[in-house]
């Protein structure tokens, strides 16, 4: 049994256990992404940030609370302009870094307020495959 998450005290699971339950949260969040490639202070290869297959834009490739990955838009937008399943927060962990992506769930954002959509819930180039 070990403390697993980005947040202190997320889990106290063993490795299966926590593997299954991260796995079912990513899937129902979107956290789909493949992990970041760990370059390495002392390399020198070239790096990019990922950008969308479908319409180019820029994604903030960000690690989630519990060791998952997640494409986020890279802007943050008022809470009433984003669904609340694509509502994202980041959250600063010491010991980290880059901020951590938080899914908004429970209590909800008042309408004006700031958070970080999935960029699958703003990506025009989506939108049109849905609608068409």
């Amino acid at each position: 049994m070990h403390e697993r998450g980005r947040i202190k005290l997320m889990a106290v699971l063993c490795e299966e256990c926590w593997n299954v339950c991260a796995n079912a949260l990513a899937k129902a969040d979107g956290a789909t992404a493949p992990p970041r490639a760990d370059l390495g202070p002392d390399s020198f290869e070239w790096w990019e940030p990922p950008s969308c297959p479908d319409c180019r834009a820029a994604l903030a490739h960000l690690p989630t609370n519990y060791d998952r990955w997640v494409y986020l838009d890279t802007e943050d937008r008022p809470a009433k302009e984003v669904l609340s399943q694509h509502r994202w927060r980041l959250v600063t962990v010491p010991g980290y870094a880059d901020p951590v992506a938080v899914r908004l769930g429970g209590l909800a954002p008042l309408p004006g307020e700031l958070v970080r959509p999935a960029h699958r819930a703003v990506c025009p180039a989506f939108e049109a495959q849905r609608s068409g």
